[in-house]
């Protein structure tokens, strides 16, 4: 049976969810690069959560990931894209991508742990390396002349071919 996929707004409830599916996702990561410290991971998310622009990714109504899209200037940042390992490698992670990409109009910048996969995904998404000093990947992805228009969004509407 297909797996209904939807993304939701999120709420100040989803912190601690956030927190965890940032350590279960990334610690690995940054274990080889920098070394793990779960209190400096956790204050970065409390820094950066922002409910206003992060929607969660629901797999059969559980949460599967998150992801977040900031306005910053004439730029969009895409944050937080976390996606539980248990859902990555199946193309959950290039559906929820096309979804909003396809829902903004503005350049996009990144940011992406050297080494990282994901930075393939983003790369097969028109995303280009604007610096990498070793640690972290900068990338942008210009405005795509091939969106007409953002894709009506809905807080909780399911993604399109999954």
């Amino acid at each position: 049976m297909p797996e209904e996929v939807r993304l939701r707004p999120a709420t100040q409830d989803d912190l601690e969810t956030v927190i965890a599916l940032k350590e279960r996702v990334l610690r690995a990561d940054l274990e080889r690069l920098l070394g793990w410290n779960a209190e400096k991971s956790r204050s970065r998310v409390l820094e950066h959560f922002s409910p206003a622009h992060t929607r969660m990714i629901l797999v059969d109504g559980r949460t599967a990931g998150t992801i977040t899209l900031r306005p910053e200037g004439e730029d969009v940042w895409l944050e937080m894209f976390y996606l539980d390992v248990d859902h990555q490698g199946r193309g959950l992670g290039t559906s929820v991508l096309t979804t909003v990409l396809a829902e903004t109009a503005a350049p996009l910048r990144l940011q992406v742990l050297v080494g990282s996969p994901a930075q393939r995904l983003y790369a097969r998404h028109g995303f280009m390396v604007e610096e990498d000093d070793g640690i972290d990947v900068w990338m942008r992805r210009e405005v795509s002349p091939w969106v007409d228009e953002p894709v009506e969004a809905h807080p909780a509407r399911p993604l399109l071919g999954r």
